[in-house]
């Protein structure tokens, strides 16, 4: 048993339908185009505000700013670093070997 609505077309739905079917475009994908770029501006700005509130969290920092951010343990000057790294005499060095664990391989094929 298949029940039916009672309620018929109205007569405006009944003419819409067919002029839709004479000029879809004009009278469907024109108001549907429409009410998307609407829709695009209308949202454009929330959309900036949701971005704006992600850059406020993810903030570029400077190489001592992550420096100090890991664990304070002491103040790095990174030319410092780099001058007593290289200050270093690199033709006199030693390799050393270190210990592997029982089964672990080490490296040489």
């Amino acid at each position: 048993m298949t029940f039916q609505s009672k309620k018929l077309p109205s007569e405006s739905a009944i003419r819409y339908r067919a002029a839709v079917q004479r000029r879809p475009f004009l009278l469907f994908g024109l108001p549907f185009i429409s009410m998307m770029v609407a829709g695009s501006f209308f949202l454009t700005p929330a959309t900036a505000i949701r971005y704006e509130r992600h850059d406020k969290k993810v903030k570029q920092m400077t190489q001592e700013e992550a420096l100090s951010i890991m664990g304070n343990k002491r103040k790095v000057d990174p030319k410092e670093e780099y001058y007593r790294l290289a200050a270093k005499d690199i033709d006199n060095w030693e390799q050393k070997r270190i210990e592997r664990l029982p089964g672990e391989p080490d490296g040489i094929l």
